[in-house]
């Protein structure tokens, strides 16, 4: 029994040439004649570019011109292209433009625009061609000739149609790219701003979801500093949250409270009581006041640790500050004040921290003569 046997298919007729195959030019050259056929090659930079005009052989019809990215300086370049090829028989030709960044997009345009078959060169391929011509010096001159010698040897590549489907998709996921990271960095902007006010507070709660159906933001929106969330309670919290319709659990709301009770410790013990917006400054210097009365502190430890709060207010809030400040310490109650409140403030007017040598200048300290 005769078996059949596969045909090979035949090897394909169509010549082969090296190079990519978006860059191939020989069939145009061998039709319009290398003389005739020429290569617009175009060194780009942010402001301006260089370009020059050669045939297929390396023949220099106009030297490297520079060019502006201007509207007026492109027309005219490809004017004077235009006028060249009709003047010197270019009867074809291709104009190879470096990709450096999106610098080269004016000119690609322009070149376009003008009905220049317009390609692009790729700077590790004119790389490649520069450094046998010129190893160790670079320059825009240098640079054109290895353009035009990548454009020649294929590799000034052109740019395929590319279908409406994909450009509208491809625009659609650029968007979103780009919504993805202005939504990152105004979180961080929000989470930067929540542990100025209210230290840790978005600690309590995991990543996603500090900003995803929690009660994270209304709580903060709402109750801004760390003395507005502790003078709410867990009532007034969760009466809130009732009336915007927003679930939560009476356990994180606790949280919340018991968080808040260490948030004034953070700002004071951090060295940043006067840091955070919306921190009652005045509350937390009688609190800390009130402090050093009940556990009956030595007067001259009231007075440095009264002197250090002052020196840690930030630089920056000087001016704006130093008035409440000043009218803080001067502030007069009603009623009857106690020695020890009195004292404080009137050490800290006269500038004096050493209690050693206030009792040395009283009379009653020297005793009788």
């Amino acid at each position: 029994m005769a078996t059949a046997s596969k045909r090979r298919p035949s090897k394909s007729t169509k010549p082969r040439y090296i190079g990519k195959p978006a860059g191939l030019i020989q069939e145009r050259v061998q039709q319009a004649g290398p003389t005739h056929f020429g290569i617009i090659s175009v060194d780009c930079a942010k402001r301006r570019s260089k370009w020059m005009l050669c045939d297929f052989y390396g023949k220099v019809l106009i030297e490297p011109t520079n060019v502006e990215h201007t509207a007026g300086e492109l027309k005219l370049m490809t004017s004077q292209l235009k006028t060249a090829c009709q003047e010197m028989g270019i009867t074809d030709a291709i104009a190879a433009v470096e990709m450096t960044g999106v610098y080269h997009r004016p000119v690609q345009a322009a070149l376009r625009k003008a009905g220049f078959d317009t390609r692009t060169v790729h700077p590790f391929a004119s790389k490649h061609y520069r450094k046998p011509l010129h190893p160790d010096i670079k320059t825009d001159d240098n640079d054109l000739e290895a353009i035009f010698h990548a454009a020649i040897n294929g590799y000034g590549l052109a740019i395929l149609p590319v279908d409406e489907t994909y450009k509208s998709l491809q625009a659609l996921v650029r968007h979103r790219r780009n919504l993805v990271k202005q939504r990152a960095r105004l979180q961080v902007q929000v989470r930067v701003l929540m542990h100025q006010t209210m230290p840790g507070f978005a600690d309590l709660f995991d990543d996603n979801k500090l900003f995803n159906k929690s009660v994270a933001i209304p709580i903060a929106k709402k109750f801004s500093s760390a003395t507005a969330v502790k003078q709410a309670g867990v009532d007034r919290m969760a009466s809130y949250l009732k009336k915007q319709k927003t679930r939560f659990q009476t356990r994180t709301l606790e949280r919340i409270a018991n968080r808040a009770m260490r948030m004034v410790f953070q700002l004071v013990g951090g060295r940043q009581a006067w840091r955070g917006k919306g921190v009652d400054r005045e509350y937390l210097l009688v609190k800390l006041r009130e402090f050093h009365r009940l556990h009956h502190t030595p007067i001259e430890q009231v007075v440095a640790d009264m002197n250090e709060a002052f020196h840690w207010l930030p630089q920056s809030t000087h001016t704006s500050e130093a008035k409440p400040l000043e009218e803080l310490v001067r502030k007069k109650k009603r009623g009857v004040t106690q020695i020890g409140e009195l004292l404080i403030p009137l050490l800290i007017r006269l500038g004096v921290t050493d209690l050693e040598a206030v009792e040395s200048e009283t009379s009653e300290a020297r005793g009788p003569a």
